[in-house]
């Protein structure tokens, strides 16, 4: 059986779509591309904004086209399941809480869920899924359920057969990843699952994807300024007017957010520190949004990653009024791309001379494209880095957004 495999979205779906991806090949299936005629195409969705829900649709189209039966699963269909079912050439709709029901769709019920399979040089290893919080904005709880952790020796024993097969990064993913261990008995929690990864594993490197500023304390500092824990967090603002931040039920304040993020580039070392903004959230007007551009400007970020606020139904902000128009939201999304723009250069230049490891993604057999500890591209010049090897290199020139280095 040939099968073919479209995933959109997160670093979970990535994971989940790697765990489908090895059980079937484990249990004869072929994995192919999308023109290699498949009798079946799995498309795990996406619908975090309208353009994934639309981006969703032309993959299934696509797949259908291509002449396979498709089978549908992920947040959008879990959402829009008439409408998921109803497009031409689905087989079957699955629901997202029993994705991993693909694998004996198409095998048989007694195949193991494989977790020693991954495609990535940096494999994304699952510990959570599920969001107890209600953002106004935000329809992945809807779409996902409440948080459920994966037990911590299950965590340990998938970081084993990673670290096993020769891989140097693990990167942690979940849904809310800092709620990791709240539903678990024993008190456990991130904090304890990551003294475990550093003290039960020998992996090089532990990246975690993203966490809320009020899931970081002076404890959870001291573990992320060991050096096995890459350099690099991502840390979730939307907004950088108060106002705007209680329409949208985040929970924290500006001051709170900015002393932290400040505690945290002050006690480690050369850390990247991505966000996420969101630019035309109902009701934000031109003062909030300049509150947001000075807010940003201030504070030590590495990257943004901006998105225009996208209307989700079931959420409470899409019955909200006072929507900025599109015209409005462009010119707003353009002004925080030039600050990016800035942050994005001004790191990369300190980066210059200096030495960092990177993990080989990409090679032609001279030159290896790869991502350092804190999260940047790096072109290792006369690297002839192997797939997934680990190597150490020194930036020396910044060409066309990446950084150039050396191999040391």
């Amino acid at each position: 059986m040939k099968v073919s495999i479209l995933t959109l979205g997160c670093r979970v779906n990535q994971s989940e779509s790697a765990v489908i991806e090895g059980t079937l090949k484990q249990n004869g299936v072929t994995i192919v591309n999308l023109n290699e005629q498949p009798e079946y195409c799995i498309v795990n969705t996406c619908t975090v904004t309208a353009r994934s829900d639309y981006n969703s649709r032309q993959l299934i189209r696509r797949a259908a086209k291509a002449g396979a039966k498709v089978i549908v699963t992920g947040c959008y269909s879990q959402l829009r399941k008439d409408e998921a079912r109803g497009l031409p050439g689905v087989f079957k709709v699955i629901d997202n809480r029993r994705k991993l029901d693909v694998i004996s769709e198409l095998t048989s019920d007694k195949a193991a869920t494989i977790y020693d399979y991954y495609s990535r040089s940096r494999p994304y290893l699952k510990v959570q899924d599920g969001c107890n919080f209600r953002c106004s904005y935000c329809s992945v709880p809807l779409a996902r359920g409440k948080s459920v952790s994966v037990p911590e020796e299950t965590v340990i024993e998938r970081a084993r057969i990673i670290e096993s097969a020769g891989y140097h990064e693990v990167v942690l993913t979940g849904i809310h990843l800092g709620s990791y261990g709240h539903d678990l008995p024993g008190n456990a929690s991130l904090k304890k699952l990551l003294r475990r990864l550093l003290n039960d594993t020998s992996i090089r490197r532990i990246r975690l994807s993203s966490l809320e500023i009020s899931e970081i304390d002076d404890d959870m500092i001291d573990i992320i300024s060991d050096v096995r824990i890459c350099r690099h967090l991502h840390l979730p603002l939307q907004s950088g007017s108060e106002r705007v931040l209680q329409r949208m039920n985040r929970r924290y304040t500006l001051r709170t957010f900015s002393n932290m993020v400040e505690r945290i580039a002050g006690k480690v070392d050369n850390i990247a520190l991505g966000s996420d903004v969101i630019a035309g959230f109902p009701g934000e007007t031109e003062e909030d949004f300049a509150d947001t551009l000075t807010f940003v400007r201030h504070l030590p970020f590495s990257y943004l990653h901006i998105f225009p606020f996208s209307p989700r139904p079931g959420t409470d902000a899409a019955s909200m009024p006072d929507r900025p128009d599109a015209r409005t939201v462009k010119k707003r999304i353009e002004r925080l791309a030039e600050i990016n723009k800035s942050k994005r250069l001004e790191y990369m230049t300190r980066q210059l001379n200096k030495t960092l490891d990177i993990i080989a993604e990409e090679d032609d057999g001279e030159d290896c494209l790869g991502t350092s500890g804190n999260y940047l591209k790096i072109r290792a010049l006369r690297a002839a880095g192997k797939r997934g090897s680990l190597v150490f290199v020194r930036p020396v020139a910044i060409i066309d957004g990446i950084l150039e280095a050396i191999l040391i």
